[in-house]
């Protein structure tokens, strides 16, 4: 593992190669557009690759479960493939109960989070810099509040935001560090 943080690319390799990423961020800023100008589509397609994965992981599962060597084991490892994969059949069968139901841990998580980091937050209050996270805990909080007052009618179009959002924060990073490894 080690051998791999070592390998970096030099600053020559990834200037020459700096149009690649702002090509590339272009483009992920082109999806983030699209993704934002219908957040129903884009929240659908955030539902089918979360479905995609459970499908896979599903599988990786159940071929494991066949691997093990006692019944007990056998039958958890089974179980745990077989929901798996009606999950992601879920996700492809009904995607707007899906994106519902991961509407709703996204806002259980960011409550969950942002409650975490105000506690983290206020015991580290001697240190400076505390307020960064009580700060960050309650940004987090508010967002988990605000997705959990307008479910389930928000999860036709808060996973695209998210989606949406991710894409052009990182088109703009890639655009960002294409042009300035440039110079």
């Amino acid at each position: 593992m080690a051998s791999v943080f070592n390998e970096m690319p030099t600053s020559s390799t990834l200037r020459s190669k700096w149009l690649w990423f702002v090509g590339l961020g272009l483009l992920l800023l082109i999806c983030g557009l699209i993704a934002l100008g219908n957040l129903l589509v884009a929240t659908v397609a955030s539902v089918f690759y979360v479905g995609m994965l459970m499908l896979a992981g599903g599988i990786i599962y159940l071929i494991h479960a066949f691997q093990v060597r006692s019944w007990d084991h056998v039958l958890f490892w089974a179980l745990s493939g077989v929901l798996y994969v009606l999950a992601g059949i879920c996700a492809f069968i009904n995607p707007i109960l899906t994106s519902a139901i991961l509407t709703l841990f996204l806002a259980i998580a960011l409550l969950v989070a942002g409650i975490f980091r105000l506690f983290v937050g206020m015991r580290m209050r001697p240190l400076k810099g505390w307020g960064w996270i009580v700060t960050s805990g309650i940004i987090t909080t508010l967002a988990g509040f605000v997705i959990a007052l307008g479910w389930p009618v928000n999860s036709l179009w808060i996973l695209g935001l998210f989606l949406a959002i991710d894409l052009i924060v990182q088109g703009w990073t890639m655009v960002a560090f294409g042009l300035g490894i440039r110079s």
